[in-house]
C-alpha cells in the first residue's frame, strides 16, 4: 500500500545520496539499487569498516566508518558528506539493531543502544541535513521503519516503541517540509531476510509471515524515491493489519493475543 503526496520534486531525481546502516541487510541492498539506477554521488555509512568498504566498492560509493550513537558523530558524517559529494538530495536511515525477549527482562544497556541507534542516531542526523536540503528546494529523506511500530509485537516491546516513534516523526516532519520542496517517506516493511535476526541473538522461528528479500525493500525504496510516495509497507498486504489497528483496536488486540 503506498500513499501520495503533492510535495514537488525533480522529475529525473539523481545527485548526492547519503545511505546509514549500509553495511549489511537492507541498507547495502539500498546502496547497491541506487548504483544500479545510476547518477548518484553516495557515501555509504555503516558500523563495520569491512562490510562497508565492500559494500562500497560494489556501489562505486565513499564510506564512512562510524557509530552514530557517539559524541559528534552525526555532525562528523554530516560534514563529511558536505565535503565529498556536496548538499544530499537523498537521505536513507537504514541503521537498526534488535533485541527480543521479555521486557523485564531487557538490561538497560540493550535499551539504550537500541534507542540510541534506530531512534536518536536518525534523528541527529535528518536534523544536520533537512536544512540543507530545505534551502535548496528538493531533496527526499526516507525513514525505514517496521510494521512492528504499526501494530507491536510481542517480546520486542523497545523494538516497536522505537519504530512507532520513527513513523510518527516522519509524519511530523514531512509537514513541517511541505512547503520546502523536501519529501519524506516511510518504508515499512514486515520480516526481511538479513543478518538482523541472528545479531539481535533470537532468530525468526514462525512460518509466517516468510522473510522478504532485502532487495525487495530497497526496490521499494526506490519507488518512493521516484513517485514521491509518503508511506510504502513491504509486502503491500501488511497495510491491512495496521489498518485493523487503527479501525477496530480492540479487535484487533483480541486477535493478536490469539493468534500472536
Amino acid at each position: 500500500m503506498e500513499r501520495a503526496h503533492t510535495v514537488r520534486r525533480p522529475a529525473a531525481f539523481r545527485g548526492s545520496a547519503l545511505v546509514t546502516g549500509a553495511s549489511s541487510g537492507i541498507g547495502a541492498a539500498v546502496a547497491r539499487r541506487l548504483a544500479a539506477e545510476g547518477g548518484w554521488h553516495m557515501v555509504l555509512n555503516g558500523r563495520d569498516a569491512t562490510r562497508l568498504e565492500r559494500v562500497a566498492a560494489q556501489a562505486s560509493a565513499v564510506a564512512f566508518a562510524a557509530d552514530l550513537t557517539g559524541p559528534h558523530s552525526d555532525r562528523d558524517l554530516c560534514d563529511f558528506v558536505l565535503d565529498r559529494v556536496g548538499r544530499p538530495d537523498l537521505l536513507v536511515a537504514c541503521a537498526g539493531v534488535g533485541w527480543a525477549g521479555d521486557f523485564t527482562a531487557m538490561p538497560r544497556s540493550a535499551i539504550d543502544e537500541l534507542v540510541s541507534v534506530d531512534l536518536l542516531a536518525t534523528l541527529h542526523v535528518v536534523r544536520r541535513l533537512a536544512p540543507h536540503m530545505a534551502e535548496a528546494g528538493s531533496g527526499r529523506i526516507v525513514l525505514i521503519g517496521s510494521v512492528a511500530g504499526s501494530v507491536g509485537v510481542r517480546g520486542e516491546a523497545v523494538y516497536s516503541a522505537v519504530k512507532a516513534a520513527l513513523g510518527v516523526f516522519a509524519d511530523a516532519l514531512r509537514y513541517e517540509l511541505r512547503s520546502t520542496g523536501v519529501g519524506v517517506s516511510h518504508v515499512i516493511p514486515g520480516v526481511v531476510d538479513t543478518p538482523f535476526f541472528t545479531r539481535r541473538g533470537v532468530p525468526y522461528l514462525r512460518s509466517s509471515p516468510r522473510p522478504v528479500a532485502p532487495e525487495r525493500v530497497a526496490d521499494a525504496v526506490w519507488r518512493s524515491v521516484r513517485r514521491g510516495r509518503d508511506e510504502v509497507f513491504v509486502p503491500a498486504w501488511l497495510c491491512l493489519p495496521a489498518r485493523v489497528r487503527g479501525l477496530s483496536p480492540g479487535l484487533y488486540r483480541s486477535l493478536a493475543a490469539r493468534y500472536g
